[in-house]
């Protein structure tokens, strides 16, 4: 019997022709999808991108795949910026966002197949005035124990004196963002998911709570190392993260020229935190 080969550039993992979309040159949206060895989902998450409104480009940041994703983004299409390095998806949205040349930027994953008209619902959102627009889905809450990560987003958005965004973030995809936002914050900021939404909100940007989008249970569960969750211990440091960075915002805010400093010259973000 012939051995299937692996990876076939001009087939998805049925066996189907892939089809070849073309990215309008001058795009209302963009859709960025980081790629990390997701060529068993791609094509299909690839077709709902192209979906997504009339006039679209794609944007794949391809970073440190071996399984042959890559050149599923060379047979359908889009722009695709590569890396031999394993960057994050984070970073991944970042170097997307930076790329992307439409009104309206669209994030999502290469590892989740969400349809086309669920995707729209974003854009849309934005379309009607949300500079930034947030998957209403926050993970299994009603239970006597909460994971970590649920209850830093929860405190996060509470901190953050929005305790109607309910736990909601940027750190959940689907989101999107309008051109204005990602030029208030920086497209670096979004290396930092829960940092972009505190300075978007320190920036009096509409950030809305938008649409819900179920993408706990297509979202692969991301394996322990003896025990420990090093991808919750990143995301509980990105929280602090965006704590500081909104009391050095508000300090600022306030009149000050320099970030709070202690009697001793130290710079006192931490005894900020604590008033």
């Amino acid at each position: 019997m012939k051995k299937r080969r692996k990876t076939a550039p001009a087939q998805s993992r049925g066996g189907r022709s892939l089809h070849t979309y073309r990215n309008d040159p001058a795009p209302k949206v963009s859709v960025v999808i980081p790629v990390y060895n997701e060529r068993r989902s791609l094509a299909a998450v690839i077709r709902e991108a192209y979906r997504v409104h009339p006039s679209v480009e794609v944007i794949a940041v391809v970073n440190g795949s071996t399984d042959g994703s890559r050149r599923i983004v060379e047979k359908m299409g889009p722009r695709m910026i590569a890396f031999d390095t394993a960057l994050g998806h984070d970073v991944g949205r970042a170097v997307g966002a930076r790329a992307a040349r439409g009104d309206i930027v669209l994030f999502t994953d290469g590892d989740i197949v969400i349809p086309a008209a669920k995707l729209s619902a974003f854009v849309k959102a934005v379309e009607n005035g949300a500079d930034v627009a947030m998957n209403t889905y926050i993970g299994p809450v009603k239970r006597d124990s909460v994971h970590r990560v649920i209850l830093a987003k929860h405190a996060l958005t509470a901190m953050l004196d929005r305790p109607d965004l309910a736990g909601t973030s940027l750190t959940t995809i689907p989101h999107a963002l309008s051109r204005r936002a990602i030029s208030e914050i920086g497209a670096e900021a979004l290396a930092v998911p829960p940092k972009a939404l505190a300075l978007a909100l320190r920036k009096r940007l509409n950030v809305k709570a938008a649409v819900y989008a179920a993408v706990g249970a297509k979202n692969p569960r991301r394996r322990k190392s003896a025990g420990r969750d090093p991808v919750g211990d990143l995301i509980l440091g990105d929280h602090l993260e965006a704590l500081h960075a909104w009391i050095e915002a508000a300090a600022f805010s306030e009149g000050a020229a320099e970030p709070l400093r202690t009697e001793t010259g130290k710079e006192g973000a931490d005894e900020a935190a604590d008033d």
